[in-house]
């Protein structure tokens, strides 16, 4: 669906460039953002390279580790419906923790696994879950400590003070949360509230089930 609307926008610029009698201002807009483009990705290379060895360091340092402790008992109220045992509960923290420091290479693969651990859960898999719902709406509006890439473009393009966004970015990713849980909490209210229901949840033993989701006999 993507790669269908950028034909199309790239379609009708040929056609109104055409139809106008500035086809060679389109083409030249083309070749100079593409040059624009490969420049500014080189610029920040450099950059983000220093950045996210910055990160790579705290994560092994433990500060993820320390930050999922954190968050836990937060996340665990966010997901009442995952069993806080549950691998899935780990990959969330560890997911979420990442965003916070701006490691996006380590907390889109955390993310992935939350949600296949997710779906182990789900039992409608061709229908997302609400715990499915909300890691998509805090992946979507996650608070952001350091922006990191944004800190880099303006270096690239020379701010005098490039992390002068630390603090906006912040109140405005804040915000987007803040947002999101809200709406993840009305939507969660239209649910069944026998679906959100802690008696109702399953235990595991290594990250097994014991014991059905429909409350029936123990599996394991």
């Amino acid at each position: 669906m993507v790669s269908m609307i950028w034909m199309g926008m790239i379609v009708a610029s040929v056609v109104f460039g055409a139809a106008n009698g500035k086809l060679n201002q389109v083409a030249e807009a083309a070749f100079g953002g593409a040059q624009t483009g490969v420049t500014v990705c080189l610029g920040l290379i450099s950059i983000l390279v220093f950045w996210m060895g910055l990160m790579n360091i705290a994560e092994a340092a433990g500060l993820v580790r320390l930050l999922s402790r954190m968050l836990a008992p937060a996340v665990r109220r966010l997901f009442p419906g995952v069993p806080a045992d549950h691998p899935a509960m780990g990959y969330i923290l560890s997911n979420m923790s990442a965003n916070l420091l701006g490691l996006g290479n380590a907390a889109t693969p955390m993310g992935i696994r939350a949600m296949q651990e997710l779906q182990k859960l789900n039992p409608e898999p061709s229908v997302a879950t609400p715990a499915m719902c909300t890691l998509l709406a805090l992946n979507t509006a996650s608070i952001t400590l350091v922006p990191t890439t944004m800190i880099a473009i303006r270096m690239n393009f020379g701010s005098a003070h490039p992390a002068d966004i630390v603090a906006s970015t912040l109140l405005a990713t804040a915000v987007a949360t803040a947002a999101a849980i809200f709406a993840d909490y009305i939507c969660r209210k239209k649910q069944d509230p026998l679906s959100t229901n802690r008696s109702n949840r399953p235990r595991f033993r290594n990250g097994r089930p014991s014991v059905r989701l429909d409350g029936g006999g123990k599996t394991g």
